[in-house]
């Protein structure tokens, strides 16, 4: 049984995964440009400051990073604050977690101006211990680094920690580590459905299946 819990945020905890989709389609379009299949799930692992410099490289864009972080902030911000929700289940998960008494952590490619308002407004900020962003650390998911930050932050070792994750690099980084990997299914990364389940431990739907305690994860009290 496991001893503490590490969240990504977008798509796994937040129904968010809709906004970047649109973001890219707006964003991209403004410059006569088409979204390229595989461009969300490219930048998705990397935070704001690598992909704007990978859309950069990718697309040939005269802006610099600042003015397209500046950019994806604006049409970003009123979605955050206002409109998007928790994916079915995941407050109740937390709230679950934490009356038992286990630490959480969050590992998130996004950042804290946006989803601060988000956590707050959804009622689950106060339920995390730790907050851990990959402007943190060198390499971004894909690699265990910004796994073993949060477990650190919360008084864990990896062994001891599950990392909740909706996205193939996510699940890899956090196995690569040697956390214990629960892959959440999300309509954005259903294309990679079967590699997911091939590299995670777990594999589910709804948080209800852990709520009824399939697979029961946590110590109990």
């Amino acid at each position: 049984m496991y001893q503490g819990a590490i969240f990504d945020l977008d798509g796994t905890i937040l129904d968010s995964m809709h906004v970047w989709r649109e973001i890219d389609a707006e964003f991209l379009g403004r410059r006569g440009l088409a979204v390229p299949e595989d461009y969300l799930e490219a930048i998705t692992p990397l935070g704001f400051d690598k992909a704007a410099e990978y859309t950069i490289r990718r697309f040939s864009l005269p802006e610099s990073r600042e003015e397209i972080i500046r950019e994806w902030y604006q049409m970003a911000q009123e979605a955050y604050q206002n409109r998007v929700e928790l994916k079915e289940g995941a407050g109740e998960w937390l709230k679950y977690l934490k009356e038992k008494g286990i630490p959480l952590a969050v590992a998130t490619a996004s950042d804290e101006a946006l989803f601060v308002p988000a956590l707050k407004r959804t009622g689950i900020y106060g339920y995390f211990d730790a907050f851990v962003t990959v402007k943190e650390v060198v390499r971004g998911k894909g690699f265990p680094d910004i796994y073993e930050k949060a477990a650190a932050r919360i008084g864990r070792q990896p062994g001891q920690c599950v990392v909740f994750e909706d996205i193939l690099k996510g699940i890899e980084g956090a196995r690569m580590g040697g956390f214990c990997a629960v892959a959440v299914y999300d309509e954005n990364s259903a294309d990679d459905e079967a590699r997911i389940r091939a590299a995670a431990d777990y594999y589910i739907y709804e948080y209800k299946q852990l709520l009824n305690g399939n697979p029961q994860l946590f110590k109990e009290k």
